[in-house]
């Protein structure tokens, strides 16, 4: 960082090492439009764990049919970092043009790959039996780390609410849809917390100060009271990447 802006440069390293490791060690130099388009993400202020996501997002699929020839460039990743950068701001409480409050914070999740939302930052509707059918896989997948019982719990909560809801056929209509949703949404709003109990304190400082930094950026831009708000969505964002953990709401 420089002052309460993201050094350029510095974004520029970091990027090049992660896309050496996402290429099995071939080094791709961030140069030319590639610096110049790096460059232009540091002064939007983008936080590297964002660009990072953009990388894993595009990385999936430019490997999705098997092994190629080039290694995955910068440049290819572009709309996946734009669109996971609008998520971001989105789910911390920043407007998308001034840097304010523009709607509650949100929590979220990340898939069993460890990336957010869907490929590509596409947000096609999906059937509520899609959604459950996936949550079931996801949450069968999950393990809970080494002292995260308060997780458990709440995700054991959530596979019997899945479960329950799958045996009623594929078609969730009427009042029997309506207590599902609220379920999801209620489990889903208990996660957070209880992400915050199993991290631990040396982890939840360490994404906690993570969480500071990538907002130093906007932080000339907000009232105290929508830094702190936005730093807590942020935190929480965090650890749900921490934990791997998926968005039981559907919407």
């Amino acid at each position: 960082m420089r002052g309460n802006r993201v050094d350029p440069g510095e974004l520029c390293r970091a990027v090049e090492s992660y896309l050496c490791r996402k290429n099995d060690g071939h080094l791709i130099r961030i140069v030319g439009p590639a610096f110049e388009l790096v460059c232009g993400w540091a002064a939007a202020g983008i936080p590297l764990r964002v660009v990072e996501r953009g990388i894993d997002r595009r990385h999936l699929r430019y490997h999705a049919r098997g092994p190629k020839r080039h290694p995955l460039r910068i440049e290819y990743c572009e709309a996946d970092v734009l669109n996971l950068f609008d998520e971001w701001k989105r789910a911390v409480g920043l407007s998308t043009a001034a840097g304010v409050m523009e709607e509650p914070p949100g929590a979220p999740r990340v898939d069993e790959a460890g990336t957010e939302g869907r490929p590509g930052g596409a947000r096609s509707r999906r059937s509520l039996a899609a959604h459950l059918d996936d949550l079931a896989a996801r949450l069968s997948a999950w393990d809970a780390p080494p002292g995260a019982a308060v997780l458990e719990s709440v995700l054991q909560d959530a596979r019997a609410a899945v479960e329950a809801a799958r045996s009623g056929g594929r078609t969730l209509r009427g009042e029997a849809r309506r207590r599902t949703l609220e379920r999801l949404a209620e489990l889903d709003r208990r996660l957070p917390a209880a992400a915050r109990a199993d991290a631990g304190d040396d982890v939840l400082r360490e994404l906690r100060e993570e969480a500071q930094r990538s907002l130093e950026a906007f932080r000339s831009r907000m009232a105290a009271a929508t830094f702190a708000s936005a730093l807590e969505a942020a935190t929480d964002r965090l650890l749900a990447e921490h934990f791997k953990l998926p968005r039981l709401t559907f919407d």
